[in-house]
C-alpha cells in the first residue's frame, strides 16, 4: 500500500462528464497522478480533462484496451486505479481494500441491456480463468504492482476487463470484488445501446482467444485464422501451423535462427508448410513455392496492413480471392487486430496455391527464384526498413494506417 498510485482513465467523447470525474479523483487521491487516454475523441474531452488537472495522452481512435495500454506505459511504476470517464462515486474504498486485483461491483443496476454480454463474459472467465465473478465488465479496478505486471498490456477494445481478470486468476493473484454505491451513464435498450453491447460482446469473445503484441506494444486479438477458415482445407492446414507458432514460438527469427535452435515451432513451419504444398500440388516446385510465399508474407507482416496490401496487390495476378483480405484490412490498419503467423502464412500459401494453377513450370521456377531472393534479402537486412526509406513504396505502405 506504500507504493505510489496512478489513476488511468480511458475516454472517448466524454466532454460532458470527464472534468467532473477528474476533479473527483484528484480530490479523493490528492497524491496520485491522473492520466487520461483520449481515444480519438471528436469533442473537447482532452481539453476538458487537462483543464480539470489531468495529464492527457491524445491518441487516434483504436479502442479502450489499446488506449489503456498506451497510457499505462506513460505511468510511473507502482499501483494503478482504472476508472471510467463517466463514473460518479467514491473509489477510495476500492483502493483501500487491498488485494492484487480489486473490482468494483455496482450496488444498484441502472439501465443496461438484457444481461447477455455480461452473462457470456462471466461464463468465459469461469471457463478460461477458473474464477466465478459477479461483475466481469466493471471498469473500476485497483491493481497492485504484481497485477499490473500480469495484466498489461491489456486486451483490445471492450474485452480488456475480462482478459484482465483471466490473466490475474491464471497468475494466481488475489482477485476481489467490492460492492460500492457508484453510478455511470448506462446504455439504454435502444439501437445505439444494442450496437454498443454487440461490439462489447465481440471484443469479450476475442479477448479470450489467441492474443499477440504488436510493434507498438499493444495486445491485439489474432484473427488470421479466419483466412484458414475461409480458404479451404489446404490453406487451413497452413494456418494451423502458423497458429502454433503464434501461440508457442520463442525468440528465434529467420531461417538460420530456427535451424540452429532445433525443435521449435519455427522449424515446424519450415518443414510443415512446404509439406502441405507438396501434398496439395504433388510437385516439388509447388512445395517450394508454398513455403517461400508463406514466409514472404510473414516477413512483411511487421507493420499494420503491410502483408494484406501485398496480398491484395498480388491476388489479381493469380486469381486469388480478396474478400477476406478486404474485410480484415481496416481492423489491421487501425491496430484493432493482428494477422499473426496464422494469417500471413495462410495468405502466402493461398497465393502460391493459386500460382501453381496459373503458372507454367517455367513460370513457377521464376517465381521461386524471386521469392528465394526476397527471403535471402530478409535474412541479411531489414525489409521493413527498406520499405520505409523508399519513396512511393513508403507512402503506399503508410496509406490508411492510424
Amino acid at each position: 500500500m506504500d507504493e505510489p498510485l496512478t489513476i488511468l482513465v480511458a475516454a472517448r467523447d466524454e466532454e460532458a462528464t470527464i472534468a467532473r470525474a477528474v476533479a473527483t479523483l484528484r480530490r479523493t487521491f490528492p497524491e496520485a497522478e491522473v492520466l487520461v487516454a483520449d481515444d480519438g475523441s471528436r469533442d473537447r474531452t482532452a481539453d476538458a480533462a487537462e483543464e480539470a488537472g489531468a495529464i492527457v495522452l491524445r491518441l487516434p481512435r483504436r479502442g479502450k484496451g489499446q488506449a489503456l495500454s498506451a497510457v499505462e506505459r506513460a505511468a510511473p511504476p507502482g499501483r494503478l486505479l482504472l476508472c471510467d470517464a463517466d463514473l460518479e462515486g467514491d473509489l477510495a474504498p476500492l483502493v483501500a481494500a487491498g488485494g492484487d486485483l480489486t473490482v468494483a461491483a455496482f450496488a444498484a443496476r441502472v439501465g443496461g441491456g438484457f444481461g447477455i454480454a455480461k452473462g457470456i463474459a462471466r461464463r468465459l472467465i469461469q471457463l478460461v480463468g477458473g474464477l466465478d465473478v459477479r461483475e466481469p465488465l466493471s471498469g473500476q479496478r485497483a491493481l497492485s504492482a504484481s497485477a499490473r505486471a500480469a495484466c498489461f498490456p491489456v486486451a483490445a477494445g471492450f474485452g480488456c476487463e475480462v482478459r484482465m481478470t483471466i490473466d490475474a486468476a491464471r497468475a494466481q493473484l488475489e482477485v476481489r470484488e467490492l460492492e460500492l454505491p457508484l453510478a455511470h451513464a448506462a446504455t439504454r435498450r435502444d439501437m445505439r445501446g444494442f450496437v454498443h453491447r454487440a461490439r462489447q460482446l465481440r471484443d469479450v469473445v476475442y479477448s479470450c482467444g489467441p492474443q499477440g503484441v504488436n510493434f507498438r506494444g499493444l495486445r491485439l486479438p489474432l484473427v488470421g485464422w479466419k483466412v484458414g477458415a475461409t480458404g479451404g482445407p489446404k490453406v487451413a492446414a497452413i494456418s494451423l501451423i502458423g497458429l502454433a507458432d503464434d501461440l508457442w514460438s520463442g525468440p528465434e527469427r529467420g531461417f538460420r535462427a530456427h535451424l540452429r535452435s532445433g525443435r521449435t515451432t519455427g522449424t515446424l513451419k519450415l518443414l510443415g508448410i512446404p509439406a502441405v504444398g507438396l501434398l496439395a500440388t504433388r510437385r516439388v516446385s509447388g512445395a517450394l513455392l508454398v513455403g517461400l510465399a508463406a514466409n514472404a508474407l510473414n516477413q512483411l507482416d511487421t507493420r499494420p496492413g503491410r502483408a494484406l496490401k501485398a496480398y491484395l496487390a498480388a491476388a489479381p495476378l493469380v486469381g486469388a480471392p480478396v474478400r477476406i483480405a478486404v474485410l480484415l484490412l481496416p481492423y489491421d490498419l487501425r491496430e484493432m487486430s493482428m494477422l499473426g503467423d496464422a494469417g500471413s502464412n495462410a495468405l502466402g500459401g493461398l497465393l502460391a496455391l493459386k500460382s501453381v494453377e496459373r503458372f507454367t513450370g517455367r513460370g513457377r521456377w521464376v517465381a521461386i527464384g524471386a521469392l528465394a531472393g526476397f527471403t535471402y534479402l530478409g535474412e541479411r537486412t531489414s525489409i521493413g526498413a527498406w520499405i520505409e526509406r523508399t519513396p512511393g513504396i513508403s507512402w503506399i505502405d503508410g496509406l490508411g494506417r492510424a
